[in-house]
């Protein structure tokens, strides 16, 4: 999962897309860190209030998404940081987001909630084909049947034309000028 994420993110970067994410262990802080030494541009959205950093190892990046890039939370200082934080964060990235690949995720995992606010929003929905066709998951069937697709090396160029087109015309006055 993360040299997968790693190799998408690299590829998003080339084609001048901003990274959004989660800022949690694993595929969030690898986002986030390739998007940074691949020379693009990153946002971290955070669980928890701006001066609480989860996990503590993040420390470090977070602080330095937070000085060079973008670090939003939708929690005001002081309010503590519990479970039920992480499906809300998930909810935000696909509203400030084009489109939300998954990577990785559990049949527990709170990525589904974005994948689902994703598609409600009308945004694209992407599940590697690593995860699309894993016998051990039972969501990414429902997803796709609601207008997920699968992305593969196959067709990666042509859905970020698609994700590209999306982003354009959602900005007044830019569809026309390309």
């Amino acid at each position: 999962g993360l040299r997968r994420a790693a190799a998408l993110v690299q590829t998003l970067v080339r084609h001048h897309m901003v990274v959004v994410s989660g800022l949690a262990a694993g595929i969030d802080t690898a986002a986030h860190t390739v998007a940074i030494e691949a020379g693009g541009h990153t946002i971290a959205v955070l669980g928890s209030p701006l001066e609480v950093c989860y996990p503590t190892a993040n420390a470090a990046l977070q602080a330095r998404i937070a000085r060079e890039y973008l670090v939003v939370s939708q929690f005001a200082a002081g309010t503590p940081v519990r479970p039920r934080n992480f499906p809300l964060r998930n909810l935000t990235m696909a509203l400030l987001s084009h489109a939300t690949v998954i990577v990785e995720a559990g049949e527990a995992s709170g990525t589904r909630y974005q994948g689902r606010e994703a598609l409600r929003l009308g945004r694209r929905l992407f599940l590697l084909e690593s995860v699309a066709t894993d016998p051990a998951l039972s969501w990414p069937v429902e997803m796709i049947r609601a207008g997920a697709r699968v992305l593969s090396r196959e067709n990666l160029q042509a859905s970020l034309d698609d994700i590209a087109a999306m982003a354009r015309s959602a900005v007044p006055g830019r569809a026309a000028a390309r």
